[in-house]
């Protein structure tokens, strides 16, 4: 079945590890400008919008031609901002949480989270997941782990779902999940993966960001500052897509540094 999508990008202009990121433009563009023209490289959405609680975003994203939304600055979470704007959007099936420091996800990544959507009506929420390969990944906080099951649409018969990428998402955490009682590092090398990386970018159905002021409070959401976590706790089904080249998002200056010497390169063809 095919659903209208949209991508929404909910940015801010405060950073505690890099303040103002959303408008460093040492690559001649914005941060927010590349983020922008990257997601509108995918094929099943028909529009994008901005959201944001900063008069400079908004001007920042009309001046390159894009579409902004404001908000209050009370917004918890980028999806609570998303929630706020909701009466404003277009009336669209699935609507997409793009992080603004995520400028080279690859589009069809986001394709596929709206394909299982499309594909899948027992899911709620789509979200995507890559392997993690790295001890020193798996032990940072700053990365945030997913533990995940394969999909079944029968419990009962064992049926698994027939695409091997999609799984169903159990838990997210920034401790490393699963737990191993006996380490080996060969067990970072399993296949399929036991450990998995989650990449903040969700695609919701309507429905779920209708209710979501509605959802009881969660406080694994709060201690571990994921918002994901809400959605666990309310027992909404969450299909976690593998996809297995991802990109760094920017939280530091040194991943914006690392980001502007390869677009330069890119740009000069080296």
């Amino acid at each position: 079945m095919k659903l209208s999508a949209i991508i929404t990008i909910p940015a801010r202009l405060a950073s505690q590890r890099l303040p103002n990121k959303m408008l460093l433009r040492d690559t001649g563009c914005s941060l927010i400008e590349h983020t922008w023209k990257n997601a509108s490289k995918a094929l099943k959405v028909t529009d994008l919008f901005v959201i944001t609680d900063s008069k400079e975003i908004q001007q920042e994203v009309e001046s390159f031609g894009g579409k902004a939304l404001m908000t209050s600055p009370d917004a918890t979470s980028g999806t609570a901002r998303i929630v706020e704007a909701l009466p404003h959007l277009p009336d669209a099936d699935i609507v997409v949480n793009l992080q603004g420091d995520e400028p080279e996800l690859m589009p069809s990544a986001i394709d596929s989270a709206i394909e299982v959507l499309e594909q899948m009506p027992e899911a709620n929420v789509a979200t995507l997941v890559t392997p993690l390969r790295e001890k020193v990944a798996l032990h940072d906080p700053s990365v945030v782990k997913a533990e995940l099951t394969p999909w079944r649409r029968d419990i009962f018969q064992q049926e698994l779902y027939p695409r091997p990428d999609v799984w169903r998402a159990i838990t997210f955490s920034r401790a490393p999940v699963p737990s191993v009682r006996d380490w080996d590092d060969s067990l970072l090398d399993s296949n399929p993966p036991l450990f998995w990386q989650h990449v903040g970018v969700y695609a919701y159905r309507r429905s779920v960001l209708e209710k979501w002021d509605s959802l009881p409070e969660s406080p694994l959401a709060e201690i571990e500052s994921l918002e994901q976590l809400r959605l666990v706790e309310a027992g909404i089904s969450i299909a976690a897509v593998r996809v297995d080249q991802t990109a760094q998002g920017i939280d530091t200056a040194a991943d914006y540094a690392v980001f502007v010497d390869r677009f330069l390169n890119q740009q000069a063809g080296r």
